[in-house]
């Protein structure tokens, strides 16, 4: 009864996570991965790769990885990007593997205000292990032999489109984006009908200056952020600030959304988030840690760990243009 329990409360979560994407608490550090508007907006060759371990102390733990590319080529005044996801979840390692390609166009609204429309295409591959699922025939029988049920799941391919919009200018940021456009069918069952429920985002943010004192005259800044999406009746924001003392950057999140319950009438909360950044050069690096604040608590004691390296580096051909204008956008 016990096993029978901690299981049923397992699939509880896992069924409320059914058609959900991944999710990175430092959206910022790749920002084309919640919109491909992003894409060639630092007017660099930028490479990101994020490492996301999420609730580790429950068994089959969801870990997400992404490496990003994205570029702009002035002369057509266009960004491209590349993104390739993977993530795996649950015990029976349900797996799915993202190629993300992404182009926006930038026109100038007036003097550094910018507006950049995006379009985003994707082939996506699910599979799950089989032999690694756990049904009811074997723990009634309590033993690891081979379940009487007929594996009639097979990996799957599809394609999916997005699209979204940024408008920017040197101190505030916003944007819009959506996935899943053609909403398509993600069952593993060949029979079945899944169909993947369209995300929204909503994200914009505000970069403010702090002049440094006689003594140091560095400047430093205050980066306002925030992060709304909602995918079929799942909804969350995301919502903190940075401090930026070159080289470090610290920061401080919320996701949850305090004034709405849930269908058990609990208050939507989910995590508070610390981060650490340190920039060397043309590098960044960023750690974050999730501190869960909802009842999950109780079984993810360990928090959710992520890490984010990026690399940005200018052509000659970019190097006059990266002067003129910065993108305020945040850097973790």
């Amino acid at each position: 009864m016990k096993r029978l329990y901690i299981l049923s409360i397992i699939l509880s979560f896992v069924q409320s996570a059914i058609a959900q994407d991944q999710q990175f608490t430092q959206f910022y550090a790749s920002p084309t991965q919640i919109n491909p508007a992003f894409a060639g907006a630092s007017v660099q060759n930028r490479l990101v790769s994020q490492i996301r371990n999420q609730w580790s102390a429950i068994p089959g733990a969801f870990q997400a990885y992404n490496v990003s590319y994205d570029t702009y080529i002035p002369n057509i005044k266009s960004g491209l990007g590349m993104i390739v996801n993977h993530d795996r979840a649950g015990s029976g390692a349900l797996r799915s593997t993202s190629l993300r390609f992404q182009y926006a166009y930038e026109a100038r609204i007036k003097r550094n205000w910018f507006f950049r429309p995006a379009l985003e295409m994707s082939l996506v591959s699910k599979n799950i292990d089989f032999n690694k699922l756990r049904f009811y025939d074997q723990m009634i029988r309590e033993t690891n032999s081979p379940s009487v049920e007929f594996p009639i799941m097979e990996p799957i391919s599809y394609f999916d489109f997005g699209a979204g919009f940024l408008t920017y200018g040197p101190k505030f940021w916003f944007g819009v984006s959506a996935f899943h456009l053609n909403k398509p069918n993600e069952s593993l069952y060949g029979y079945n009908e899944a169909p993947l429920g369209m995300r929204v985002t909503a994200h914009g943010g505000l970069r403010l200056r702090i002049k440094g004192n006689s003594l140091t005259k560095l400047d430093n800044y205050v980066v306002i952020a925030a992060n709304y999406q909602m995918q079929d009746e799942f909804d969350q924001l995301d919502i903190g600030f940075y401090y930026e003392v070159s080289p470090i950057i610290l920061g401080l999140w919320y996701r949850g959304l305090p004034a709405k319950s849930n269908n058990y009438g609990y208050m939507n909360h989910d995590a508070l988030a610390v981060l650490l950044g340190f920039q060397a050069g043309k590098y960044k690096f960023g750690y974050s840690y999730d501190i869960t604040v909802s009842r999950l608590s109780i079984a993810s004691s360990a928090g959710s760990h992520e890490l984010s390296v990026s690399y940005q580096w200018a052509s000659k051909h970019n190097q006059k243009s990266m002067k003129k204008r910065i993108m305020p956008c945040a850097k973790f």
